[in-house]
């Protein structure tokens, strides 16, 4: 199972709307397939282009799991318009128009998919929009769930925009799962260790970083996601500031980079594509800390695991 849209335009999914018994096939599986939304109808029904001479309908309340009982906004629907959906094919087939179904869709990802994963799962993910509080991403067929602002990266940003665009590719870890089966995510384990970044710059070099606060003792830089650094305060510098700053020392033991603001710019520095240390696979336990610091940061994900 994949985010909404990873099928969309593959060879395999295409192929499926050229031939009546792929159709016939697809609809005996419940195999979930992808087209584009092209309309919601004034009774919020979805409209799909799936050919030529083809289209289908999702009704209303097969458009999403909580549409009928009334715990999933109508936005969830018109939202799609414009952009690849996910369905099973419930009836029609042989004629012009489909019936299908998003929610079933999503009903089978998360019997097969969903209900599997366990804390500390790394799993693609797609951001969809973002809240003051953090940004909320599909994990598959479009089920939408959150990754906390304080969980995007270990260097902190004001709003989750700072860090994601709207429809970006990203991994995302599940940090857990509440007993209503609602999956939790967190998203800074995944951009590396101190170390890990710390390996990436030297001492003596100059590079670019950004202003993410400005206290009394100094102003932290992020050069990195997952690495900040201090420097002293400087006249003329605001938060958000892009600033070329050098690096005076690095220091493990201390967990610290210290750094000179040479000069700063007004406006917004284009974000790298994020660099992620890890894209699959599972994690017990992730320590941020170098072993030689006396200040311990970590995340552990498996309960059985001993803390240090």
């Amino acid at each position: 199972m994949h985010p909404e849209g990873t099928l969309y335009k593959t060879i395999e999914n295409k192929n499926v709307f050229n031939n009546l018994e792929s159709l016939k096939l697809a609809q005996k599986t419940e195999r979930i397939l992808e087209a584009l939304a092209v309309c919601c109808d004034k009774s919020h029904n979805l409209i799909v282009s799936l050919g030529e001479d083809l289209k289908g309908i999702i009704p209303r309340e097969e458009g999403a799991i909580g549409i009928k009982e009334g715990t999933t906004k109508d936005i969830a629907l018109i939202s799609r318009v414009s952009k690849p959906v996910c369905f099973v094919i419930k009836d029609g087939v042989g004629t012009s128009t489909l019936t299908l179904s998003r929610k079933r869709a999503q009903e089978i990802c998360q019997e097969n998919y969903i209900k599997n994963l366990s804390p500390g799962d790394v799993i693609p993910a797609v951001v969809t929009h973002f809240e003051n509080y953090g940004s909320f991403v599909d994990i598959g067929c479009g089920i939408a769930s959150l990754v906390p602002i304080d969980a995007i990266s270990i260097s902190r940003i004001a709003h989750p925009s700072d860090r994601f665009k709207k429809g970006e590719n990203i991994f995302v870890v599940v940090k857990s799962i509440e007993e209503n089966g609602k999956i939790c995510l967190s998203h800074k384990e995944l951009l590396g260790t101190w170390l890990e970044n710390a390996k990436e710059l030297s001492a003596g070099e100059t590079v670019c970083g950004i202003v993410r606060s400005i206290t009394d003792y100094g102003i932290f830089v992020e050069l990195k996601p997952n690495l900040a650094g201090l420097a002293e305060n400087k006249e003329g510098v605001e938060l958000g500031d892009v600033v070329s700053v050098f690096i005076k020392n690095l220091i493990p033991e201390k967990m610290k980079a210290k750094l000179a603001i040479v000069d700063s710019f007004s406006g917004h520095l284009k974000p790298e594509p994020l660099k992620y240390f890890i894209t699959s696979g599972h994690i017990n336990k992730w320590r941020y800390s170098p072993e030689e610091c006396e200040k311990t940061i970590e995340t552990v994900f498996d309960e059985n695991i001993k803390t240090v």
